[in-house]
């Protein structure tokens, strides 16, 4: 058991997910349909709400220092962005094709919307962040229906979407083009190599395609030892966003087709979709730094290790139950409502499901163990 350390004095702004009555166009998804509230924070610091909280890693600043030398061409045409693809190129394989954009929603969209027509479906769970945290930005901006599937972890598996297939070549039906996965999921849990192919497979035999949504890829691949390609390209996955941001970046996502057929118009689609950076330099010599080495592996190792070592203390708290397994950053956790008030007074972290007093609380390449035993003495203090 830790030595726990004192209980700490700083304040953070309330912050929960409020529950919404569900209706029909979201399908009552999980997690709940959320208004955030948050009051300013007295102080900064580390909590555990997002690693999009979290700050840039030091080895990132070091990269747009050395970028930020000179001039050069705008919007990639820099040495910078033609050494970064070189790099996913090497972990991927050269027929990938690679595009910077700067957030993951708008990687998502667009590389959806590449590979999609207005009367297809895209396929995903209903806690997927295409369906839950886009504001309908896949369906607005591609114009393909988004079917969203009930699971227990976040995960998708042949029997809950086979029934799809149903109206396939009916015209008064959306057609299933895409089945869209998050890796890791939302829920915190991963997908096998296994569950991947077998996902892809019954994509490709039934003319869609397979989109992987990696925002924490890094954290799934670790999670699996698994190499980013052995996840990918090895798992038959056409299109993938892959997550700078959640790693350590200060702010970028790369949209990766591996055909690069599929990509034949992607700069145009990115140019309207208001996503080409003038300065792409600054996103591509972060990429570089993430993925030329094991900067990658090395962030998603210690968020993943950190996220372990806050599940395990907190199941051994009484009134405590752990909701799912903890297989890459994420820990979902039951605490009694009544105590959450208390403790968001002090820590910035979200309800996830407020009808079972579900919180989700992520790891960040930050977090440290000082930070989770604070947290952990907390929790033991306000839940008896």
């Amino acid at each position: 058991m830790m030595d726990l350390l004192s209980e700490p004095s700083l304040t953070v702004g309330l912050l929960h997910r409020a529950t919404t009555a569900p209706d029909s166009s979201n399908n009552d998804p999980s997690p709940k349909t959320a208004k955030r509230i948050m009051t300013k924070p007295d102080s900064p610091r580390r909590s555990f709400a997002s690693e999009n909280n979290a700050g840039v890693h030091p080895e990132m600043i070091d990269a747009i220092k050395a970028a930020n030398e000179g001039h050069v061409v705008a919007y990639g045409d820099d040495p910078f962005t033609e050494r970064a693809v070189r790099t996913f190129q090497k972990h991927f394989g050269r027929d990938t094709a690679v595009y910077f954009v700067f957030g993951g929603t708008g990687a998502n969209v667009l590389g959806l919307q590449a590979v999609t027509k207005s009367y297809q479906a895209i396929i995903c769970a209903e806690t997927a962040h295409i369906n839950v945290d886009e504001c309908g930005a896949p369906e607005k901006f591609s114009g393909s229906k988004l079917l969203s599937v009930k699971t227990p972890d976040g995960k998708l598996r042949v029997e809950l979407i086979e029934h799809f297939l149903h109206g396939v070549g009916f015209e008064h039906h959306v057609q299933p083009g895409v089945i869209s996965v998050s890796q890791a999921t939302e829920m915190g849990t991963v997908y096998s190599k296994s569950e991947l192919k077998t996902l892809a497979a019954f994509a490709h035999k039934n003319n869609m395609l397979f989109h992987v949504d990696g925002a924490r890829i890094a954290n799934a691949a670790v999670s699996l030892n698994a190499s980013l390609k052995e996840m990918t390209v090895d798992c038959g996955v056409d299109v993938m966003s892959f997550g700078g941001a959640k790693n350590g970046m200060m702010y970028g996502e790369a949209v990766v087709f591996f055909d690069k057929k599929r990509a034949a118009d992607f700069k145009y689609i990115r140019k309207q979709g208001m996503h080409l950076p003038s300065k792409m330099r600054f996103i591509s010599a972060q990429f570089d730094a993430l993925l030329s080495g094991d900067l990658w592996k090395r962030s998603a190792t210690h968020s993943n290790r950190m996220a372990k070592l806050l599940a395990g203390e907190l199941e051994k708290l009484p009134h405590l139950k752990l909701t799912q397994p903890v297989e890459s950053n994420g820990v979902f956790v039951t605490i009694p409502q009544k105590f959450i008030p208390a403790l968001q007074k002090k820590y910035f972290f979200y309800v996830w499901n407020e009808e079972i007093s579900e919180v989700r609380l992520m790891a960040s390449f930050d977090t440290t163990e000082e930070d989770i035993r604070e947290f952990v003495n907390l929790v033991k203090k306000t839940v008896k």
